[in-house]
C-alpha cells in the first residue's frame, strides 16, 4: 500500500474490520479489538495513528515486536498468532495487526468471548455464545464416535443386504475391502467405533445412542391441533428406514384426485400434494437437523389443508429463508454425503429448486412452500389443493383472466402481447400461458420463436370469474 492509499485508509477511520492504536502502551485495550476480530470475519489493527485518524507514528524495537506477540498469543484462547509487521509512511513507523477470522471460535480474552460491531468491541452475550459454540459443535458432531456404541450395534445385515448392492449399482462397479473398511471409508466407523453419522445410518437401534434420533407425525381431522387428532407415529430405525417409512406413511393419507383431460381417455390424477416436496422434506429435516440438540426432535403435522414439517436446529450460517434455494449447504455432511451415494437425496442445492419447480408446475397451483426460521429451529409448511379441486376453482390469477378476455375477442395471444397487456416480464408471461395450456384453457400453435401463439381450447367451457374444468 503506497503512501497516498495508506493515507485514505486513515481519513476513512475505524470500521468493523479497522482499529487505531496510538502506541502500544494501548496493547491490553488491542487484545480486546484482536479477539472481537477473531470472533467476526478478521480485520487489522495499527498501533501508531489516533483514534483522532492523525498518523503520529511508534518507536519500535525487536523488544517491542516479541512483547506484543507474546501477549496475543499467551491472553488469548484459543492461541492465534496474527501476522505483525512494521510499516513506515511518511518517515513513520507503524505497527500492523493483521488478524483473519477465527478457525475455532469462539476465542476468549482473560475468559471474555468479544465480537465487533461496527467500531466497538462489546463483550459477546450469553446467547449468542451459546450459538457460537453450538456451531462449533454442530461441524464436528456427525464424524464424532458416538458414545459407547461399539461395531456390532452396527446392523451388518442391512449394510450387506440393502446398502452395498444399492450403492454397487448405482455406480456400476464393484466395491472392494471389507464392509467394515468401507464404512471406514464413509466415515462411518472411527477407530474401530460407529460414529455418530454411522449409528444414524447404520445402527441397530440409533435411539439407543442417541434419544430423540425419530421422527415423529401427528395427523388432525382439522385446520388446527385443538382440533381432533387422527393419529400420531413414531418411525424409529436407521435414517433410510425413517425416510421410507416416514414418506410412504405421508402419501397413504394423501387425496389423489382425478379428472377428465379434453381429448384423452385416460382421467388426469392429481395428487393434494406436490408428491416430490412431500419425500423431499422428509429427507431435508434428516440431513439438516441438529442432532447434537437432544431435548428435540423432528415433528410434521398433517393438518386438514397443510402439511407442517418442524426440525431443530436453525439455517446454517450464510443461509435465510430467502436464500434457500439459491446457497448449498449440508449442516451433516457426513450423512449427506452418504445419502448421495445411494440416491436418497438430490445433488446438493437442487432439492430446494425441484420443490419450488414442482409447485409452479403444479396444475391446481398451490400456494409456495412457507419457511419460518431462527436460530434453534425451522418450519417448513406446503398446502394442499383439495380445496381447489372441490370447488372446481384451478387458480387463475388477474394477469390469466385478463388474457382469457383478450382472445375471447381478438382469437389469439402472443407471449409480447401477454406482456403488453399485462405489464408484466416475459418469465412471468411465458409461466402464465404455459399453466393456461397446462389446464386446458388454451392451445398453443405455431412452432418456434415469434411464431409462437395461443388460442382458446374449443372444449374450453368454463367462466373466468370462478374458472370451472371438466372433473
Amino acid at each position: 500500500m503506497d503512501t497516498q492509499d495508506f493515507q485514505k485508509l486513515i481519513d476513512a477511520g475505524e470500521d468493523e474490520t479497522i482499529e487505531f492504536k496510538r502506541s502500544t502502551a494501548q496493547t491490553d485495550r488491542a487484545l480486546r479489538t484482536i479477539c472481537g476480530f477473531l470472533n467476526h470475519k478478521g480485520g487489522t489493527v495499527y498501533f501508531g495513528i489516533t483514534d483522532k485518524n492523525e498518523l503520529v507514528g511508534q518507536q519500535v524495537s525487536d523488544s517491542t515486536l516479541k512483547s506484543l506477540s507474546q501477549k496475543i498469543r499467551q491472553k488469548i484462547r484459543p492461541e492465534t498468532s496474527p501476522n505483525i509487521k512494521v510499516i513506515e509512511i511518511n518517515k513513520k513507523k507503524i505497527i500492523e495487526v493483521k488478524v483473519k477470522e477465527g478457525a475455532n471460535k469462539p476465542y476468549y480474552l482473560d475468559s471474555i468471548a468479544y465480537k465487533r460491531v461496527g467500531s466497538e468491541t462489546p463483550p459477546i452475550v450469553l446467547e449468542e455464545l451459546e450459538d457460537l459454540i453450538l456451531k462449533k459443535n454442530r461441524h464436528q458432531w456427525d464424524i464424532e464416535v458416538c458414545g459407547h456404541a461399539t461395531i456390532d450395534d452396527i446392523d451388518w445385515v442391512f449394510v450387506k443386504e440393502f446398502f452395498i448392492p444399492k450403492y454397487e449399482s448405482l455406480a456400476k462397479r464393484r466395491l472392494t475391502g471389507t464392509d467394515k473398511e468401507l464404512l471406514e471409508a464413509l466415515n462411518c466407523i472411527k477407530n474401530d467405533k460407529p460414529t455418530n453419522a454411522g449409528i444414524l445410518l447404520f445402527g441397530i437401534d440409533p435411539i439407543k445412542f442417541l434419544r430423540n434420533a425419530y421422527i415423529a407425525i401427528a395427523r388432525y381431522k382439522g385446520k388446527q391441533e385443538g382440533i381432533e387428532r387422527l393419529d400420531y407415529r413414531e418411525f424409529t430405525g436407521n435414517i433410510f428406514r425413517q425416510i421410507d417409512d416416514c414418506d410412504t406413511y405421508i402419501k397413504e393419507h394423501t387425496t389423489i384426485m382425478s379428472r377428465l383431460t379434453p381429448n384423452k381417455v385416460e382421467r388426469e390424477d392429481i395428487p393434494e400434494y406436490c408428491w416430490f416436496s412431500i419425500r423431499e422434506l422428509v429427507i431435508n429435516c434428516i440431513c439438516h437437523r441438529d442432532y447434537s440438540c437432544m431435548g428435540s426432535k423432528t415433528i410434521i403435522k398433517h393438518f386438514k389443508d397443510r402439511i407442517e414439517y418442524y426440525n431443530p436446529g436453525g439455517l446454517s450460517h450464510g443461509i435465510t429463508s430467502e436464500n434457500i434455494t439459491e446457497k448449498q449447504y449440508s449442516k451433516n455432511s457426513v450423512i449427506t454425503g452418504v445419502l448421495a451415494k445411494v440416491k436418497y437425496i438430490e445433488d446438493l442445492g437442487e432439492g430446494w429448486n425441484k420443490i419450488i419447480d414442482e409447485h409452479k408446475n403444479h396444475p391446481l397451483q398451490p400456494k409456495m412452500p412457507k419457511v419460518k426460521a431462527d436460530r434453534y429451529s425451522i418450519l417448513v409448511i406446503i398446502y394442499s389443493v383439495k380445496g381447489k379441486f372441490e370447488n372446481g376453482k384451478f387458480g387463475l390469477n388477474e394477469r390469466q383472466k385478463k388474457a382469457i378476455n383478450y382472445v375471447q375477442e381478438s382469437k389469439k395471444i402472443t407471449n409480447s402481447e401477454y406482456k403488453e397487456l399485462n405489464k408484466t416480464t416475459k418469465k412471468s408471461a411465458t409461466r402464465d400461458l404455459q399453466s393456461l395450456v397446462k389446464q386446458n384453457i388454451f392451445l398453443r400453435k405455431g412452432v418456434t420463436g415469434k411464431g409462437v401463439y395461443y388460442t382458446i381450447n374449443p372444449t374450453y367451457k368454463g367462466d373466468i370469474r370462478g374458472h370451472k374444468g371438466t372433473l
